[in-house]
Formats: structure tokens, sequence, C-alpha cells
């Protein structure tokens, strides 16, 4: 047997966030019916480069999706190196043998599958008729994000708010009406962005909350994706107060959700107001909307069965296609 390297390139050459979406979907449901295995995730902190390593394991029995990921986000990067801020290598396994069948590159599909769970929320939680987002970010997630939203619930308007340069947000108004022929409109103010949104995206690397819920208008429907360390968040103590949340995992979240974590240990709020996980959502177990007024909120943190799920279509679609590298170690 021999190993599959696939690249970035090779990757967004044929993967569309439409198949993401489908086999993150699917792992939702197989984690929700116990076909999963997801040890909780690794962390290794390396402090004086600014830098935070993650070793992501799992195995999704139904799609033969074994393996894992190991990623890193170090914020200096881009002005440092001249790399993205998030990396990452994805190694796929035969679930028979453990054979290596594929090393890939995990950056792009961290992105994709990281929207791909907010497009899969946005399906369930948001409403019907919802048709104008406002998005917090303007960087490489924020991106996919847009795509994953406009997926569930074609979009007739995105309002972009960032304190990236003009130019870089100039550049993510043009990728995104290009790739889905949505309006972009880029806001100064986010209160009245807010204010006009069905659907609120979170996607900063803020550490202090970048939202107010007092914005927020009802039958809103948040995805809260940028923070993922216990010490940060971005999203503010009204807004969660006010919402009912979905998580991606709700373990996963209490050990890194720091949106939900600081309002806990303040004595703010608890964690019973939890409705569940979104694997219970996708499974029918529990509803995503209660109401069409209901203000919701799908919190992720990244969950590793996302990553093989998603890894395990790119690898099949690449052996169809004659796309990758063979190599023997």
């Amino acid at each position: 047997m021999k190993t599959l390297l696939l690249s970035r390139k090779e990757i967004e050459s044929f993967f569309t966030m439409k198949m993401c979406m489908e086999a993150v979907e699917k792992a939702f449901a197989d984690l929700s019916a116990g076909k999963a295995v997801m040890p909780q995730r690794t962390p290794i902190p390396v402090p004086d480069k600014h830098g935070l390593a993650l070793f992501m394991p799992a195995h999704v029995r139904s799609l033969g999706a074994l393996g894992a990921k190991v990623v890193t986000v170090y914020k200096d990067n881009p002005a440092r190196h001249g790399l993205p801020t998030v990396l990452g290598t994805v190694i796929l396994l035969d679930e028979e043998t453990g054979f290596p069948l594929a090393l890939m590159d995990g950056g792009f599909l961290t992105a994709m599958r990281t929207g791909a769970a907010s497009g899969v929320a946005t399906k369930y939680m948001a409403r019907r008729d919802a048709e104008v987002a406002a998005i917090f970010g303007t960087g490489v997630q924020a991106f996919t994000q847009v795509v994953a939203v406009h997926e569930a619930r074609p979009l007739k308007k995105l309002l972009a708010y960032s304190i990236d340069d003009a130019d870089v947000r100039k550049g993510f108004a043009r990728r995104v009406a290009e790739k889905t022929g949505v309006e972009v409109e880029l806001v100064d103010d986010p209160a009245p962005a807010v204010a006009r949104a069905d659907i609120v995206i979170l996607a900063t690397s803020a550490s202090e909350p970048v939202i107010d819920g007092r914005w927020l208008k009802p039958g809103t429907h948040i995805n809260g994706i940028g923070s993922h360390a216990p010490a940060t968040r971005e999203i503010d103590t009204l807004t969660v107060r006010k919402s009912r949340i979905v998580c991606d995992l709700t373990s996963a979240c209490k050990a890194e959700a720091g949106d939900f974590i600081i309002p806990a240990q303040a004595g703010e709020w608890s964690w019973d107001r939890v409705a569940g996980d979104l694997g219970d959502v996708v499974a029918g177990k529990l509803p995503g909307r209660t109401s069409p007024e209901e203000i919701t909120l799908f919190k992720s943190v990244g969950l590793a069965v996302q990553d093989m799920s998603a890894a395990r279509a790119v690898y099949d679609r690449a052996i169809e296609r004659g796309i990758g590298t063979e190599f023997q170690f």
C-alpha cells in the first residue's frame, strides 16, 4: 500500500463547502449516536512564541474516518514569518490495518470544517427567512464562515466589520462577492450592523467581547467560533444570557470556551442553561430553535470528528479523481 500526499492547492481544487458540510453533519449525528470515538484534544501552549499546538484524534466508525490532526495557532505568523496564523497537518489511517492512507494539509481543511459546522448549525437553528448576515472578522476563517452560512441560508446581504487594514477588508469583500454573489457592505460601526442582521458570525481573535447583547434583534442566530481558550471571549455576558445555546460539544466548551467559562465563574450564568449539543439537534433529539423570536447561539471550539470526517471525504474524492502524489515511507 502507498500513502497519498495531498497539498492545500490540490484539496482546494475540488473540495467544496457542500461536500464538507455533508461530511461534518454526518459526523455530528454519529457523535450523538455514540458511533464516534473522540478523546479530549491535547493542547500544548508555547507562550514565549505566542503559539499553541493542538493534537486532535478521532474515529468516526460509519465513515471509516480514523486519524488525527495537529493544528497550531501562532498569532505572530503573518507579521513575522509570512505564514498563516493557523497551520495544520492531518493523517488519515486505514481503520482495518492502521496503515497511513493519507497525509494532507490541515490549514484549509480546518477553515472548511469550522465553517461547515457553522453552516450545519445555521441550517438547523437560523430562521428560514434569514437573508442578512453580519460578520466580525475578515480573515481566512471569516471567509469560509460566510460561504457555509450562505450554503445553508442564501444571503442577500453581508455586513462586514473588522479592525483589519482597509486593503484586507476590501479583498475579503471582493472574494466573498466573487465566490457567492452576495452583496458585501463594509461597515465601521458594528452596532447598527448587528441590529440589521438575521445571522451574526463572530470570527475574531479578540480576547474581550466584540458584541453587545443590546444590539441583537429578536430571532437572530449567532455563530461564535473565534475564541477557544478559557481566558478569552468574543461574546458578552448579556448575549449569552439572552440566547438559546447549542454547543458543538458541551464537555469541550466547558474546557475551552471562555465565552461561557468567564460568566459562569463570575456567577452571572450557569451551564444548565445550555440546551444541548449540535449532534443532538442534527439527530432530531433536540430542536435548534423553539420560536421565531428566540435568539439562538451556536458555540464551536472545534472537534476532531469534524477533521476526520472532512479528511475522509477529501481522500475518497481524491482517489476518484486521481489527485495527489503517492509515496512510501
